[in-house]
């Protein structure tokens, strides 16, 4: 079995609390539907928030869900002046038989606009 990297983003409506944990809980779920993804076969999840989210850790969405036994790490983005507002993102690592070509990652709302996103470099 390989441990894979499933990825997803999604914004927030606003920057309350209320908002973050709806954005996240939809996040996961949207993930985990697309995936088949069985929260006993998680090795570890990554949540990051754009810098004006602080109201609220993500993965209290998961603990919510049920994940009480996978190790959650939240952490914050960097402050890139042009980068999305009220954004979560999330890094599942997931032991899986499927190929990496396999994995649905998923961007909604004003996220979907990161997948179209090329890096600069100054």
């Amino acid at each position: 079995m390989m441990v894979r990297g499933v990825r997803g983003a999604i914004t927030a409506y606003e920057r309350t609390r209320e908002s973050v944990l709806e954005a996240a809980a939809e996040l996961i779920n949207a993930m985990v539907e697309a995936n088949g993804i069985e929260s006993q076969d998680i090795a570890a999840a990554i949540f990051t928030t754009s810098p004006d989210l602080v109201n609220e850790f993500p993965a209290a969405a998961a603990r919510a869900l049920g994940w009480e036994d996978v190790p959650l790490l939240d952490a914050q983005e960097m402050a890139v002046p042009s980068a999305q507002e009220r954004c979560i993102r999330i890094l599942v690592f997931w032991n899986t038989e499927k190929s990496q070509a396999d994995i649905k990652h998923i961007y909604l709302r004003e996220a979907r606009d990161l997948r179209q996103r090329k890096a600069t470099t100054p």
